[in-house]
């Protein structure tokens, strides 16, 4: 690589000694540019890895129906970036095919796909919220509402929303769906979640698009207030951790320390997180989060 590469973040570009995005000619040196072939998630959940191997932590998660780019394809691994953020990474190859547009997304925090209208049959696999599919169709059983995949395979109408419809106008509202939530590094899913996830996910869930991580939140989001003004929708950084406020007092994150999304009184947080984080690094209003409510 030239000395022009040292800059780039390895998690927002695609870029190795072989090969590179086309984005990025004459800004890394690379055997190979290309502009890759869009793709998305087939499964319902997948990890984002630094590295092709299952023993490489993971850095995100991608969910079904979600749509990426695939740059290269090698020993069963897709080196992939995420449209919706530009996160670039590695995914088991069968994780991904090719687009099929979707025509709803999953409200629900969690939610199950049946092989049939029926909810009595065992599910065939278990959905995230933000979760995109494909319907063609829906059928009534006793009073329940399915929407229904082309395959005959149904989800409960009610814990679907049209591709375009607006889900919420409050992303505090939707991140306190998900209380209790288990804490999982890297995790973006009703299933396990970070913190970063938590605001991620649940910005994206009112139609608002923000970075992944923490120092990318960070970076990006919002401007400086003092601990006074902070109100609802705000949020708090320490190096290395991020949390909303749900009102002025009551701070709502996923933590390792109640391995849990929860709710805390931010003084107390402040107090129990400084051993380990130091102090906050900001407290931000963010006017996009604001803005519809």
């Amino acid at each position: 690589m030239t000395a022009m590469d040292t800059t780039l973040d390895r998690r927002l570009n695609v870029f190795r000694a072989d090969l590179a995005n086309e984005a990025l000619e004459g800004q890394v040196t690379a055997e190979r540019f290309t502009r890759g072939t869009p793709a998305q998630v087939a499964i319902p959940v997948v990890g984002l890895r630094p590295q092709p191997a299952l023993s490489s932590g993971i850095d995100t998660e991608l969910l079904l129906g979600e749509t990426l780019r695939v740059f290269d394809r090698a020993d069963g691994w897709a080196w992939v970036q995420a449209d919706a953020d530009g996160y670039a990474g590695y995914v088991p190859e069968d994780a991904v095919a090719e687009i099929v547009a979707p025509t709803h997304r999953i409200i629900s925090t969690r939610t199950f796909l049946y092989p049939e209208a029926e909810l009595r049959k065992p599910p065939i696999a278990a959905l995230s919220m933000g979760s995109s599919l494909t319907f063609v169709g829906e059928e009534e059983t006793r009073g329940t509402r399915y929407l229904m995949t082309a395959k005959g395979e149904g989800v409960i109408a009610a814990h679907c929303i049209a591709i375009g419809d607006v889900v919420a106008s409050d992303y505090v509202s939707v991140a306190l769906r998900f209380l209790e939530t288990p804490y999982l590094w890297g995790g973006r899913s009703g299933f396990g979640i970070d913190c970063s996830g938590l605001v991620q996910l649940s910005a994206a869930m009112t139609g608002k698009s923000v970075l992944r991580d923490t120092d990318m939140q960070f970076r990006t989001l919002g401007t400086d207030i003092s601990r006074e003004e902070l109100g609802r929708g705000d949020l708090v950084f320490w190096k290395g951790h991020v949390g909303i406020m749900e009102d002025p007092d009551t701070l709502l994150h996923a933590n390792g320390h109640t391995m849990n999304v929860s709710r805390e009184n931010l003084d107390d947080a402040v107090k129990r997180i400084g051993w380990l984080y130091e102090r906050p690094t900001a407290f931000r209003h963010v006017p996009l989060f604001h803005e519809n409510v």
